[in-house]
């Protein structure tokens, strides 16, 4: 009898065990309300269905974006509400105030960074790129050489190059750096001049191109970083394509959509190894344990509509080392 009983509260056991519904991972996206970040979501959901995990089934996707303004407290707000939920691990799809977001939120919930921000040494996210420690890892996409090489192939396609307007937004950590240290000398080397214009708010796009309007550079060099520069790099190269003037980005996207030229990171890759790593910390792997990487993997895309367009001729050597170009 009692073989019996132990065997039945066996059973039972086992049946209430297996009847215990499998805790689903919850993934948490934070990041500006840009449809550039949009299509970061959506990318970072493409490639995490690679790896097998479904959204609804194997895995949840929780995402707060900041709507408006970008301020301090709101981006504080949807840091703290991904924690609220529980999140097992928050990727952030942001520059560096959002990354300062998420760590303010959490010492305890990984930090995936997407590779937007400034050097995450530099400003004191982790504490090395092979040792981050704490609970930050992810990539990191600053590297001092790609405005320097991106003004290269920019000289490359408009051989008639002499000065450049380069557009960014000043409250942007790291900017200074790149307008005072990094991009000079490849300036110098190609001789060009560079000539820096501001852009402080959305109204400020369509007065910083009629001031240009009226000076002419020869062509518009678009620092991204940041929010305001990262929601109007389209509206940006329309405007250029409207003032007939060749125009260089970072963001492949831009070009697709009317920039002249684009050098940067392989953002589909980039994408691809955010995936990893959240299956990594899913499958339990300690972020501090984790390197953050930075891109091995760049692309070169000329948009020859755009060139027919303002009457440019981009030279056949340029379009063959493109990795893409758009027709």
């Amino acid at each position: 009898m009692k073989l019996v009983v132990c065997l039945l509260l066996t059973v039972f056991l086992i049946t209430v065990a297996e009847a215990q519904p499998t805790k689903v991972p919850r993934i948490g996206i934070l990041g500006s309300s840009s449809i550039s970040g949009a299509e970061r979501s959506m990318a970072i959901r493409a490639a995490l269905r690679e790896l097998g995990y479904i959204e609804g089934q194997n895995i949840f996707i929780e995402e707060q974006y900041r709507v408006g303004t970008p301020d301090r407290r709101s981006r504080e707000n949807f840091a703290a509400e991904l924690v609220r939920l529980k999140v097992d691990v928050i990727v952030v799809a942001g520059g560096n105030n959002v990354v300062r977001a998420a760590i303010d939120a959490t010492k305890t919930i990984p930090i995936v960074l997407m590779g937007q921000g400034t050097d995450p040494v530099v400003a004191g996210f982790v504490k090395s790129l092979a040792r981050p420690g704490g609970n930050v890892t992810g990539l990191s996409n600053f590297s001092t050489h790609l405005g320097g090489k991106r003004l290269e192939f920019f000289k490359q396609a408009v051989p008639k190059l002499a000065r450049v307007a380069v557009l960014y937004d000043p409250v942007q950590p790291g900017t200074a750096r790149e307008l005072k240290d990094d991009l000079p000398p490849a300036a110098r080397a190609l001789g060009l001049t560079l000539q820096h214009w501001a852009v402080r708010n959305a109204e400020s796009f369509e007065q910083v191109f009629a001031a240009l309007n009226k000076e002419r550079p020869d062509g518009i060099f678009y620092l991204g970083a940041g929010a305001l520069m990262r929601d109007h790099e389209k509206r940006t190269a329309d405007l250029a394509l409207k003032s007939r003037l060749p125009s260089a980005f970072s963001n492949m996207a831009v070009v697709e959509s009317g920039g002249l030229i684009g050098y940067g990171a392989d953002l589909a890759d980039s994408y691809r190894r955010v995936a990893i790593y959240v299956d990594k910390i899913l499958k339990g792997t300690n972020p501090a344990e984790l390197p953050i990487e930075q891109p091995t993997k760049f692309k070169f895309v000329v948009n020859l509509k755009t060139a027919k367009q303002i009457g440019l001729t981009i030279p056949p050597n340029v379009l063959a080392r493109a990795d893409r170009v758009i027709r």
